[in-house]
């Protein structure tokens, strides 16, 4: 006879078992992988996991449009926290599903791989194509909303803690029948999704950024010509006013937005279709099947030198690329050595040491382009989709492009645009080769015991936290600044003409430039992305110029190269300015000095009293820092009890790209960019002012 209650037993392992058997086997069902694992299936936790869940409604809404059945999508955040993504497509489907038994509503949203997506029927190119999107929303949500405008009426089906069933205030009911709201246009059809996130899925600082979603709806817009979205944003705290794009140009605006500088060319346009063949399974059996893959392609080089290529397939953003960007990106290289600079004179003498070849960054310099491929069930590496994996999509890419692209550079495109276009990238192709063979040159001279330090350095004894790097104006200054420094922590390097202005030159410019070279060796740590803060020779950096315009102007273009070059240096403080005083005066024994007339004027009335006289003050005013003797600037400049030092930020280094620009114009040589400054700012003039 059994009891109630079975006493609990302990199984007996064999000498063998290690726990490991049939009972450690779990299987997770329905939406529990999603929340097991969210990981999988929308990158993470954080907010870009957040956001990702807004993503696969949206890309849904807009598979829609691109399916020619829609023209609007809204999306609104609301106070409490939820998201609701609507457009006016077909609406999903509302009658019961043959096997589930229930609404296809419901099985798109409770099911993983459940859409219409997968044979070609309802979407012939899509953006969602794994099945999981609106599933994977419902999984990772506290509540959800689906109302569906189909068939002459409103239905709706809620889900609460992933239970299907209605909510009606605060109760829910679980059931599987969809609730009819009302009768509307028999023509009126759309779907509207709203969920609630779970937070305790999600990281406790994850958030929706409102400038990404901007980011998206806008280039959405671009990839599906005429297609509207608005965004509303009800939250609080929030100050984001509403705000709709739209789209008439498609790709070919988006690299217009896109573009930044003076464009070398016009928009070229690149688009072909072509067929392909692969294996997918088709009732359950491995069958060979025929593709049509539509290429669109716009691209545009200007006189700037970054690089901006963004990629889609169908409407997805691919940000790491895949087969079609590898395509596209050979093409490119190859067309342009093949034809564009084939036998370009300038690169005649590297064609002897055979490095005259353009490389892909060579190529893409000052490129901005858009690369959209649309075609069925394309295959993407990782649930995400952010790199195309189909291997048939290159050579299809590489093909079109290529044929194009050597007509366009071959007599098919404008003659001044293509000529404008070779010369840039002669350019980078000799900047690239000259800037590698100065980084050889330095790696053989440090090789071979030399110290490579600047001729013109007097080194301090000790180097380290301690010790400072003085950049002083001039070698009429550098004379006092050797004399007068503490030898031991303080090294003095002389600038002996202008620093290159890095705000508006070429690597190759700055690397040119006997000072920033200069700077760049003493301080021995690198420049650009190559430089380390832990190898810099120095622990401050203190830029002495004189109190004048122009050593406003030598200080602002210091700035402006380490801002450039040695961005870590100013981020962690190390970088100062000097001040010295442009007026002393030594009355009753003691020293005075002013930093500016008013102040010079103010310790002038502050003496002023008693028997003494203001015209008997008589200050001297520094033309510059060579006029100070040794002691002056010591105690001025050098000597840390007396001196002053204002420490230089990331924003005064912001600044100083402007100002460096404004000397550039007002003092450069180029008279004609200054004329047409002068007169678009004529209006701005106070001309009672002028003394004419």
């Amino acid at each position: 006879m059994v009891s109630a209650v079975a006493p609990t037993r302990t199984r007996k392992k064999t000498s063998g078992s290690n726990g490991y058997d049939a009972d450690a086997i779990q299987t997770l069902e329905g939406l529990e992988a999603v929340r097991k694992r969210p990981g999988m299936y929308i990158g993470g936790t954080g907010s870009a996991g957040l956001l990702h869940l807004v993503w696969e409604l949206i890309d849904n809404a807009v598979d829609e449009a691109s399916a020619g059945f829609a023209n609007r999508i809204e999306v609104t955040f609301h106070r409490d926290g939820s998201v609701e993504v609507a457009d006016n497509g077909r609406g999903i489907p509302i009658d019961k599903h043959a096997k589930r038994k229930v609404s296809a509503l419901e099985v798109v949203l409770t099911e993983l791989h459940a859409g219409g997506k997968f044979g070609g029927g309802a979407y012939g190119a899509s953006g969602g194509l794994h099945g999981v999107g609106a599933s994977v929303v419902n999984a990772l949500s506290t509540k959800l909303v689906a109302e569906v405008d189909r068939d002459g009426a409103t239905h709706r089906l809620c889900f609460q803690d992933r239970v299907a069933g209605q909510i009606n205030g605060s109760s829910f009911k679980p059931g599987h029948t969809l609730d009819r709201i009302k009768a509307i246009s028999k023509t009126k059809t759309g779907t509207r999704v709203r969920f609630w996130p779970d937070t305790e899925m999600f990281d406790p600082e994850a958030a929706i950024d409102w400038d990404e979603v901007r980011t998206r709806a806008l280039r959405a817009c671009f990839l599906v010509p005429g297609l509207k979205i608005k965004l509303v944003d009800k939250r609080a705290g929030y100050n984001n006013d509403p705000e709709e794009f739209v789209s008439r140009g498609g790709i070919a605006d988006l690299v217009d937005h896109l573009s930044t500088g003076d464009p070398l060319t016009g928009i070229i346009a690149i688009n072909g279709i072509e067929t392909f063949e692969e294996k997918v399974p088709v009732d359950g059996k491995m069958t060979m099947v025929a593709r049509e893959c539509t290429v669109d392609v716009a691209l545009r080089w200007t006189d700037a030198f970054d690089t901006k290529v963004q990629s889609f397939v169908n409407t997805i953003p691919t940000s790491e690329g895949g087969t079609h960007m590898a395509g596209f990106e050979q093409a490119m290289t190859r067309a342009v050595n093949d034809v564009l600079l084939k036998d370009v004179r300038k690169l005649a003498k590297l064609a002897k040491e055979n490095k005259h070849k353009a490389t892909k960054e060579d190529v893409q310099e000052g490129l901005v382009a858009a690369i959209k491929v649309t075609f069925p069930e394309p295959q993407f590496r990782g649930q995400t989709k952010q790199e195309l994996g189909t291997p048939a999509v290159q050579s299809i890419v590489y093909g079109i492009v290529k044929e194009q692209m050597t007509g366009w550079f071959d007599g098919e495109g404008k003659k001044a645009h293509v000529n404008r276009v070779r010369d840039k990238l002669t350019s980078a192709v000799v900047n690239r080769v000259t800037t590698k063979q100065q980084l050889d040159n330095k790696r053989k001279a440090a090789a071979m015991g030399s110290t490579g330090m600047p001729d013109k350095l007097a080194d301090c004894r000790s180097h380290g936290p301690d010790s400072e790097l003085i950049i002083v104006e001039g070698d009429s200054a550098a004379g006092p600044a050797k004399a007068g420094r503490n030898s031991e922590n303080m090294a003095i390097l002389p600038l002996r003409g202008k620093v290159v202005n890095a705000g508006k030159a070429s690597l190759k410019q700055v690397l040119d430039n006997a000072e920033a070279q200069a700077l760049f060796t003493a301080v021995g740590a690198g420049s650009g992305k190559e430089f380390n803060l832990a190898d810099s020779r120095y622990g401050r950096i203190v830029i002495l110029c004189d109190a004048d315009v122009d050593g406003s102007h030598i200080r602002c273009l210091l700035l402006t190269l380490m801002y450039k070059y040695m961005t870590p240096l100013l981020e962690a403080g190390r970088v100062f300015a000097a001040q010295p005083p442009l007026f002393t005066t030594k009355v009753g024994g003691e020293t005075y000095r002013a930093f500016s007339d008013q102040e010079r004027d103010a310790v002038t009335k502050k003496l002023a009293r008693g028997n003494r006289k203001a015209e008997n003050i008589k200050w001297q005013r520094f033309k510059g820092l060579g006029e100070m003797n040794v002691d002056e600037l010591a105690e001025c400049a050098l000597n840390p009890d007396t001196r002053i030092l204002r420490r230089l930020t990331m924003e005064d280094a912001k600044q100083s790209e402007q100002a460096a620009h404004l000397f550039e114009v007002l003092m450069g040589n180029d008279v004609s960019v200054r004329r047409d400054f002068l007169v678009q700012n004529s209006a701005l003039m106070d001309r009672d002012a002028l003394d004419i």
